[in-house]
């Protein structure tokens, strides 16, 4: 076995890696988590600034 062998055996288990990643983040299961913390964010800003805050605002 040579550095290329052993090149391609990381390059193959790295591909693997990334297609297990996008399969699991385009799954339907996690489809409601990823809305539920998209929601949020925005809902956090909408409370940001119904107490008053604003951009540039630093609150201690």
């Amino acid at each position: 076995m040579d550095i290329n062998d052993l090149r391609s055996i990381t390059t193959v288990l790295l591909f693997l890696g990334f297609i297990g990643i996008v399969v699991w983040a385009y799954s339907s299961k996690r489809k409601e988590a990823f809305d539920s913390v998209a929601k949020s964010v925005v809902e956090d800003d909408d409370e940001i600034v119904k107490r008053g805050g604003g951009a540039g605002q630093q609150h201690n």
